[in-house]
């Protein structure tokens, strides 16, 4: 007769050495209240957009960008960007009129701190002359997407040198190698 396989649960002392799972704000220790302030600043953002972000969503609402999207007036953290491209790990900011720039220098380099790559533009430039921002995005894209096959790459070639390769023998003695 088979043993009955049941559940076994640890100790509490077992479990002491284990690290507990933070679950505020997402993995990045915020508060729910703190969070949800933040998504009703944004959500508010989106309603009373400049017209630099209304004339930029609509270009980018418009165009073909494949896998890559970028979403307006996003939670990041503890910060607000104007548009945010998951995938890449880059977000954009608009750059208006009277902008604080010491709270918009140190956003910037939390959001750097942790591999996104923030590109700040001029809303003047934006709506002068809007193909040129459009290529600065798309050149800043395109660096972003080199840089992350660049770093999946270089993961790659770290785990293929932490263990042998697959399908052949590890032998410590020089000489030829025989399966046994």
């Amino acid at each position: 007769m088979t043993e009955k396989k049941t559940l076994q649960l640890r100790s509490p002392e077992e479990q002491a050495d284990t690290p507990a799972i933070k679950k505020k704000g997402r993995g990045w220790e915020i508060s729910e209240k703190r969070l949800d302030v933040l998504h009703e600043q944004a959500r508010d953002l989106r309603r009373h957009s400049t017209e630099a972000h209304k004339a930029l969503a609509e270009r980018f609402s418009k165009a073909d960008l494949g896998q890559h999207t970028f979403k307006r007036h996003a939670v990041v953290g503890s910060a607000i960007v104007d548009f945010n491209c998951h995938t890449l790990g880059m977000a954009i900011v608009i750059d208006e009129e009277g902008a604080n720039e010491v709270l918009t220098t140190r956003r910037d380099k939390s959001l750097e701190a942790v591999g996104i790559r923030v590109m700040r533009i001029d809303a003047a430039d934006i709506l002068e002359n809007m193909d040129a921002v459009l290529e600065r995005i798309t050149a800043g894209m395109r660096v972003r997407i080199e840089d992350k096959k660049r770093a999946r790459r270089a993961h790659g070639d770290q785990m293929r040198g932490s263990r042998a390769p697959a399908g052949r023998p590890v032998s410590d003695r020089s000489g030829p190698r025989t399966r046994t």
